[in-house]
């Protein structure tokens, strides 16, 4: 429960709904327990008048009375209290999520690396819905119910110790055997857990690439595999309700013997005249108050340990180590002028591996003045998109040293970093909405004017225009209503928006025909222009327009100069151009293995 206990400790604001459903729930308890004594008191009155000692009609049409009034207000309040925990509960859930998304959003890349996107869904709606709708149900329903079962033990103990001590022993002795039983329990739906949450992870890869699904033809297989790890979660229910069950049968049987026990000494004591008629049936009444919650005791601890179990999965994810300074206060320094010679980004000896003994870069040192327009060739998973990474952040080096605009980046503040850079991938990592909204991402309070210019630079502004809703146009997820080259117009015009000192280009062309490519490079040099552009291109004739080209190999910079200087190298650029003049089909093939075409 001490998890439990975290999460309402960590939701503060919450604490004057806490304290409304604690009186609520004491003040059910309090009406509730009033209609045992009034019910008590008209059977003796009525009793009484059998036997000739009535007080008259009057006297029991007034406890009719109060009674009707213990049980409005019984109604009214359990009612308020009710109210209060569906709003507890549902801020509970909202402030939970927003905390949970949050702290997603602040978690370094590499947790992204390992964790699926399904998975990472399925643990928000399962831990915190599963979390939630238990405190709710408690705070609505059992709680009122426990303050009742100690009154009821106290007011019980006043007759008869011994009712008292029977009805004490039920429920440490219950809750005892089911911590027994809870381990295993536990320990089944930890598994069942994790299959539910590989396949909602798969489930949310599927949907969101159905048409590499269909196109391979492999619904029935994802079907099956998806199918299969609910089937598990089937078997593992069965094993876990029947132990469980089998064990809720001898602990409630148990119950059962020992109220039997109860209901027969209130009897034969009352047969003994120790107790009135009206004591007998105050006393049956209390023992049925106490009695509910008790059999509502294995429901509890069932919902109870699902929570349990969906609050550690939270707690694990919020426990995770975040990025420096995610998320916090906006930054309103500007980067400070470059000295002379002083070049806008240098990596000096960096080395780096996203797995521990790994390393994807080795010593990497080379300098990129303001202005400039550099190039990284080189084989694939030779390092180039990871130097991309580096630059904004995403990993911490292994050793060495990245700096940028003069100051290295582990001293920079997080969002100043990436706020000078603007990036334009392969995939153009669009966002359902309109295109106006998909520009604007850079800079949400762009007017009209500055969205549109943004446009027209990029080559846009025809194409959109176009469309009958023109900006306002849905694009649908990803921008899947968009072709190729349509798409990264408009991841173009968002980076141009963002107008920022540094441009990355993570092979942007490299997946267009040759108009939309030619469309984009008019939007891409118009955008590199006063730039220090980064480039990782995949076309040969993309490469010989830069300043410089940065050669790697095996993770190693091989060659740093023109591409007019690299070219009578006998390196890894002329290379390439030796394997584009040659044109067979083997050098075409060699030539993909750098990424590149003609």
């Amino acid at each position: 429960m001490r998890s439990l206990v975290q999460i309402l400790a960590a939701v503060k604001e919450l604490r004057w709904f806490y304290t409304g459903i604690i009186v609520c729930s004491v003040l059910t308890a309090v009406t509730g327990l009033l209609t045992p004594f009034i019910i008590k008191a008209a059977t003796d009155e009525v009793v009484g008048s059998l036997q000739g000692n009535s007080r008259g009609i009057g006297v029991v049409i007034w406890l009719a009375v109060a009674l009707l009034a213990a049980d409005l207000a019984n109604t009214v309040i359990s009612n308020i209290g009710g109210y209060l925990g569906d709003v507890m509960a549902a801020r509970l859930r909202a402030r939970l999520s927003q905390r949970y998304f949050r702290k997603l959003l602040t978690l370094p890349q590499r947790y992204y690396d390992t964790a699926l996107t399904g998975t990472i869904i399925s643990r928000l709606q399962r831990s915190i819905t599963e979390t939630t709708q238990f405190l709710q149900s408690f705070s609505n329903n059992f709680f009122p119910m426990l303050l009742t079962l100690a009154a009821s033990l106290v007011i019980t103990a006043w007759y008869s110790p011994w009712i008292s001590l029977l009805l004490l022993v039920i429920f440490p002795t219950y809750m005892w055997l089911t911590t027994l039983t809870s381990k295993k329990w536990q320990k089944l739906e930890a598994e069942k857990n994790t299959h539910v949450d590989i396949a909602g992870g798969r489930f949310a890869e599927v949907i969101g690439q159905i048409r590499v699904v269909k196109s391979f033809v492999q619904e029935k297989r994802e079907l099956l595999s998806f199918g299969q790890h609910y089937d598990a979660t089937v078997g593992l229910t069965k094993q876990q309700s029947r132990y469980w069950h089998s064990m809720d049968a001898a602990r409630r049987g148990a119950m059962n013997v020992i109220f039997f026990g109860i209901h027969a000494l209130i009897f034969v004591r009352t047969m003994q005249g120790a107790f009135t008629v009206g004591v007998m049936v105050l006393l049956i009444q209390l023992v049925s108050l106490a009695k509910q919650p008790a059999m509502m005791m294995s429901y509890l601890v069932d919902t109870a340990q699902r929570a349990i179990a969906g609050s550690r999965d939270y707690f694990a994810v919020m426990a995770e180590e975040q990025e420096r300074e995610a998320l916090a206060a906006p930054v309103v320094a500007e980067p400070r002028p470059l000295g002379d010679g002083e070049p806008m980004i240098e990596f000096r000896e960096a080395s780096f591996g996203y797995e521990d003994g790994h390393e994807v870069l080795h010593d990497v040192s080379f300098a990129i003045a303001q202005g400039e327009r550099v190039a990284f060739v080189g084989e694939s998973g030779g390092g180039k998109t990871t130097l991309v990474s580096l630059l904004l952040g995403l990993y911490p080096l292994d050793r060495g040293q990245v700096r940028v605009a003069g100051n290295s980046i582990t001293e920079t503040p997080t969002e100043l970093l990436r706020g000078s850079v603007g990036v334009v991938f392969q995939d153009a990592s669009l966002f359902s909405g309109t295109i106006r909204e998909n520009i604007a991402y850079a800079n949400p309070q762009a007017t009209d004017e500055q969205i549109r210019a943004a446009a027209v630079e990029a080559n846009a502004h025809d194409f959109i225009m176009g469309f009958d809703e023109g900006y306002d146009t849905l694009i649908g997820e990803r921008g899947l209503k968009l072709s190729g080259g349509q798409k990264q117009r408009i991841a173009v015009a968002r980076a141009m928006l963002k107008d920022a000192p540094i441009l990355v280009l993570d092979e942007a062309t490299s997946a267009l025909d040759s108009k939309s490519e030619r469309l984009v490079q008019e939007g891409l040099d118009r955008l590199m222009h006063g730039r220090t552009s980064v480039i990782i291109a995949h076309r040969l004739s993309t490469i010989a327009s830069v300043d410089r080209i940065v050669t790697l190999r095996k993770g190693r910079v091989d060659e740093i100069g023109t591409p007019e200087e690299l070219a009578r190298s006998g390196g890894i650029y002329a290379e390439l151009l030796a394997l584009q003049a040659a044109g067979s089909k083997r050098d075409r093939k060699k030539l993909k293995e750098f990424d590149i075409t003609a």
